[in-house]
């Protein structure tokens, strides 16, 4: 990319530099590669910044997947060397194969339109992938053409990461079985799906606005009474867009939480709130749906404190997904995770749990407490009261009655927001992890 743009500098009047981060996560590979950047920055005569970034620090701070702490500190580095030495643009070297597997990553986890756009070639008119319509295999001829020297990412490799199984064995397979042309036709999946989406936003632009009722860098507000007149597809882009506004983002925000929000809206009491992904926090009242950036609350007491004592409840889910806890106002997410993605556990807060998959049995009895309830407390050896667990932990009577409590062949695995059980726990031999989030409903 940067040989590209360097021969048509001159004549497109381009300013350029080579930026690189140096994610320190592979020892001596990411000196080599930083040391190579150098080097070529050097060789075509182009300013050069680097830098190194505590992935590890920001995905324990963030409470983020590894890939997805790279990802950040490596686009908050670009921007930082955009800002301060005075560039507008940030090029990026994504290529056709990147986008295909992207769609079809996508594809496999149930995305909508936006998803299945796979890779904007332009983003906020900042960030632009001249070679996205090039193969991979176009771009290693012209690396040869020219004689340049590359290194790879030994990390590519790896088939513990979903995106290089789906690289290294779902699309050959697909090539070789159905369609030698997947990844041209994934990409042309993408090219409709973005042009669709971008239409959908147009249209709904004036709808968006009508509903905005206040609108700041980070909090909006919008108008209840709005959603009664709008067709479900319209308020779940509504959403999205509201949250976007605030968070910048929509990464980690699924179809569930927009669901969640809505039913906040067409369900929920006059006043209610529940908590999103990344700090956002949603708060309804009678004319207005608020969303503002929150820290999560740190358990289930916080979340159930100010609610009257309830009834026995029990309720069973047969396979990962989300169940609704009407009794109490909650609701739970059940979601398998690839060890990979597992964050820190350590900084997670009450509102999470991860369990070994493999000693997990669905279905799964969701309940509140019942007389002699036990279990074994991660981190403590031998059995314990669930009652006792609540006095140590001084849980208030009506914060016993409501606090959910996960079984698996019924024995209790998960008291919710505090603690799990140690037959459960993730291990060094963990193959497959389940994903526990308490959210309020």
């Amino acid at each position: 990319l940067a040989h590209v743009l360097s021969a048509l500098a001159l004549e497109y009047s381009l300013r350029l530099a080579i930026a690189h981060l140096n994610h320190c996560l592979r020892g001596r590979n990411s000196e080599r590669d930083a040391e190579f950047a150098a080097a070529f920055a050097r060789q075509i005569d182009l300013p050069f910044y680097t830098q190194k970034g505590d992935v590890h620090a920001s995905r324990r701070s963030r409470k983020l997947s590894l890939e997805e702490a790279a990802r950040k500190i490596r686009y908050e580095f670009y921007d930082a060397v955009a800002a301060r030495y005075g560039f507008n643009k940030i090029a990026l070297g994504h290529h056709s194969d990147d986008n295909a597997e992207l769609v079809l990553m996508n594809l496999l986890r149930g995305s909508g339109p936006l998803g299945l756009s796979g890779i904007a070639p332009v983003r906020d008119g900042k960030i632009v992938r001249p070679l996205i319509y090039l193969k991979q295999s176009e771009i290693f001829d012209y690396l040869a053409a020219n004689n340049l020297r590359y290194v790879t990412d030994a990390s590519n490799t790896n088939t513990k990461f979903q995106r290089n199984k789906i690289r290294h064995q779902l699309i050959p397979e697909l090539q070789n079985t159905y369609n030698p042309r997947i990844i041209e036709s994934l990409n042309r999946l993408g090219s409709i799906m973005r042009a669709e989406d971008q239409w959908f936003e147009d249209v709904l632009k004036p709808s968006f606005e009508r509903c905005v009722l206040v609108k700041t860098s980070d909090k909006i507000s919008l108008s209840i009474s709005y959603f009664g007149q709008q067709s479900q597809a319209a308020n779940r882009r509504i959403i999205r867009k509201a949250i976007l506004s605030v968070k910048k983002d929509l990464r980690r925000i699924t179809l569930f939480h927009v669901d969640a929000v809505l039913e906040l809206i067409k369900n929920g009491p006059i006043t209610g709130s529940l908590s999103l992904p990344d700090g956002i926090r949603v708060q309804r009242n009678a004319a207005e749906l608020i969303i503002v950036g929150y820290r999560n609350a740190r358990g289930v007491k916080k979340l159930v404190s100010s609610q009257s004592l309830a009834d026995d409840f029990q309720y069973t889910i047969s396979a990962p997904g989300t169940l609704n806890i009407k009794k109490v106002k909650l609701s739970m997410l059940f979601v398998e995770i690839g060890i990979d993605d597992l964050p820190a556990l350590k900084d997670t807060g009450g509102h999470l749990a991860f369990f070994d998959m493999d000693c997990v049995l669905f279905p799964l009895i969701v309940r509140n407490v019942r007389p002699g309830d036990r279990f074994s407390p991660l981190g403590v050896d031998g059995t314990q009261k669930v009652k006792k667990f609540f006095s140590d932990h001084k849980f208030t009577p009506a914060q016993r009655k409501q606090c959910p409590l996960v079984l698996s062949r019924d024995k209790i695995i998960w008291i919710a927001g505090h603690r799990i059980d140690n037959s459960v726990k993730v291990g060094p031999h963990t193959r497959r992890v389940l994903k526990a989030e308490l959210l309020l409903a």
